[in-house]
């Protein structure tokens, strides 16, 4: 199969690879020790790795998965062991490598207890290998000859040799050379350009880190809601990430503590060592010494980002003790006081709103994609000081003025003048006002129940439940509300907050409310039967074991009640209706007996 010339003309810095290595190896030889620890090493250094990981000889041909993925891969590792050219697989996938790579200079061979000549001139055990390959393929001398020049421009090249070598110190090398490759200091998650402002916290940043340093080093980042701290910490660790041996980005610390308890982030942080012993990891205080007592030796990277209890910082990354030199801790929060009483000389870092210019900047970058237009020049100074020179709200409101007229542009102001207090809020209210219901109710959803939760899953559910989710998803992230992390969804804080009240307005009793998700209401609306047709979805994940009383008539009066999902929610028996409007039902253990009957 030959490589597409589209692929072949991209740079490696331009082309959108899928993975940033491939590694090619004969299982027998080292799929049980060196490529199984190698692989390990450069998945924690943030590289994305592709290994087959079945027994290659499965058939006569390589797969197309593997050709796909060589084309898909920036970099290639050959591991060229003693039985690797007696593998006609491996061959294949070699000489796939070398047609693809061979004019980028990406290909990394590693002579694994082999002699490279035996490789270039395919003379000692490479020429037995060989001798049967020609009896075996006579009908088909250019596939061997194939072989043969690949072997022999892979030999030539400059690469590793283990011999007299240590596996750990080889790996070390390896996995250093890579990284400063993959992850170039100078390259922060691709193109800085709309983020207006950016460089002079980086370089503020970076003398806090002082990576030349050999101490442990707690840097805080702390400022008000929609400033940048989480984009600010996300970029500084996808720039020195490859610094460390154990990397970790926590994002929504303050979320994910409340929804799943903190053993659920103590198991984030554990999963590089612990891998499938993950599961050991039982409370509180035994995950605490089971982070000190693992990581201690390792030099890691941890971002804890939206702390907002001095217990998440006790029982996650406890003090200066925990930690070997080299290492360093960065946590964002919006509150000073947390940082300081932490028992940890913390190095904090305010981050306040733009310059007058830099807000400009970023307002007319979105609203303009551009500089401001002669014309609108005015108007947009005018939006600036309205949002107060915070990055989000300025991002928000450029987004919806994009493309419109002067005229929206004066209605919009005039609207937001009118109240001015919440300034974000009134924001993000003039983008979620314009939305049809039905994306409302995606929005609504999303906020209360799915953020961080996979798109596909999210998708599938809201589907089934009649709200278009798909087109409804796609809306909501082509107008900055939603975005998509790995295969997840994500808002910003101060987006979520601001949808959380749009449902709390609605009423002060939660049983006439759109969605219920937070326990105390929820346990108010079962017991009491306050529950109303206005109710649309029940959501509660809890962090441990709970029981709710229920009025047995609970959910007789939510006509229009389309999800229930409960987490580690015991029920008490006793309820038998639930409505006919219902689409999903999600129990999640620890129901004692669940027999209902739908309503007419």
């Amino acid at each position: 199969m030959a490589l597409s010339k589209q692929r072949v003309s991209k740079s490696p810095a331009a082309a959108p690879w899928e993975y940033d290595v491939f590694i090619s190896f004969r299982g027998e030889d080292t799929r049980d020790n060196f490529t199984d620890d190698l692989y390990e090493k450069l998945v924690e250094r943030a590289i994305k790795t592709f290994r087959d990981d079945h027994e290659l000889e499965r058939g006569t041909t390589i797969s197309l998965k593997l050709l796909n993925a060589i084309e898909e891969s920036w970099f290639a590792i050959i591991v060229l062991s003693p039985n690797y050219a007696s593998s006609t697989w491996c061959l294949d996938e070699l000489s796939h490598i070398v047609e693809c790579m061979e004019d980028r200079k990406t290909i990394l061979p590693i002579f694994y207890h082999v002699d490279p000549s035996h490789v270039r001139k395919q003379t000692g055990i490479f020429a037995q290998a060989f001798n049967k390959h020609e009896k075996t393929f006579m009908s088909d001398t250019e596939k061997v000859q194939r072989w043969r020049t690949a072997l022999t421009k892979v030999g030539n090249m400059l690469g590793w040799i283990s011999k007299d070598r240590y596996d750990n110190d080889l790996i070390k090398e390896i996995v250093d050379t890579i990284c400063h490759k993959v992850h170039p200091t100078c390259t922060l998650l691709g193109s800085r350009k709309k983020l207006v402002g950016i460089e002079f916290r980086l370089k503020k940043i970076d003398s806090l880190l002082d990576l030349e340093a050999n101490d442990v080093r707690f840097i805080g980042i702390w400022g008000e809601g929609g400033t940048g701290k989480t984009t600010l910490a996300r970029l500084v660790y996808e720039g020195i990430s490859h610094n460390f041996e154990i990397c970790r980005f926590i994002g929504n610390v303050k979320e994910v503590s409340a929804k799943h308890g903190i053993v659920n982030l103590q198991k984030q942080l554990l999963s590089p060592i612990l891998k499938e012993k993950i599961t050991q990891v039982w409370g509180y205080y035994g995950g605490s010494m089971m982070i000190k007592n693992c990581l201690w030796s390792k030099k890691v990277l941890h971002v804890l980002d939206d702390v907002d209890q001095l217990e998440q910082l006790e029982l996650l990354v406890g003090d200066k003790r925990w930690f070997g030199a080299g290492r360093r801790i960065i946590i964002t929060t919006r509150d000073l006081r947390l940082l300081v009483s932490h028992d940890v000389e913390i190095k904090q870092f305010e981050l306040m709103g733009l310059s007058e210019d830099k807000a400009l900047q970023l307002f007319s970058w979105h609203a303009f994609k551009n500089d401001p237009k002669d014309e609108y020049l005015e108007l947009s100074k005018a939006f600036v000081k309205y949002a107060a020179k915070l990055p989000l709200t300025l991002k928000t409101l450029g987004i919806f003025l994009y493309g419109r007229d002067q005229g929206a542009w004066t209605s919009t102001l005039d609207k937001l003048k009118k109240d001015p207090e919440e300034t974000t809020f009134k924001t993000l209210l003039v983008s979620y006002d314009v939305l049809d219901d039905m994306t409302k109710n995606v929005f609504l959803d999303v906020a209360c129940f799915r953020k961080g939760n996979d798109k596909d899953r999210v998708t599938e559910i809201l589907d089934c439940c009649d709200f278009s989710g798909r087109i409804g998803i796609d809306v909501l992230i082509e107008k900055s509300l939603l975005y998509i992390s790995g295969k997840n969804l994500e808002m910003h804080d101060l987006v979520q907050e601001m949808t959380w009240k749009i449902v709390r307005r609605k009423s002060k009793e939660p049983g006439r409310r759109s969605w219920v998700w937070v326990r105390e209401d929820i346990f108010h609306v079962l017991k009491n039967n306050t529950g109303t047709e206005d109710i649309e979805g029940i959501v509660l994940h809890l962090p441990k074991r709970e029981e709710a009383h229920c009025n047995f008539e609970a959910f007789s009066k939510m006509y229009n009640l389309k999800m229930i999902q409960f987490n580690l929610l015991f029920l008490s028996p006793g309820f038998e209706v639930l409505p006919n409007s219902l689409r999903n039902l999600q129990f999640h253990a620890h129901l004692q007996q669940l027999q209902y009957k739908m309503t007419n």
